[in-house]
């Protein structure tokens, strides 16, 4: 099997960088805004009223996968 691949060099000319820039840094900061919803969902689905146990309750999000972290 044959898999083709192409290379293209990017070059903005001056009037585009501003707009690219923009585009990147609202990207950035959804992407960092989901990670920190989801770690708060964690974080609000395993807490409990100090006079209240979970017998019969279930977890919002699964018990089992890890607590997300910045990198995750």
């Amino acid at each position: 099997m044959l898999t083709l691949s192409y290379k293209f060099k990017f070059k903005p000319t001056c009037r585009q960088i501003p707009a690219i820039e923009s585009w990147l840094e609202i990207c950035r900061q959804e992407v960092g805004n989901d990670g920190l919803r989801e770690r708060q969902d964690w974080v609000k689905s395993r807490k409990l009223p100090v006079n209240a146990c979970r017998l019969g309750g279930k977890y919002i999000i699964p018990a089992n996968p890890p607590r997300p972290t910045y990198a995750s």
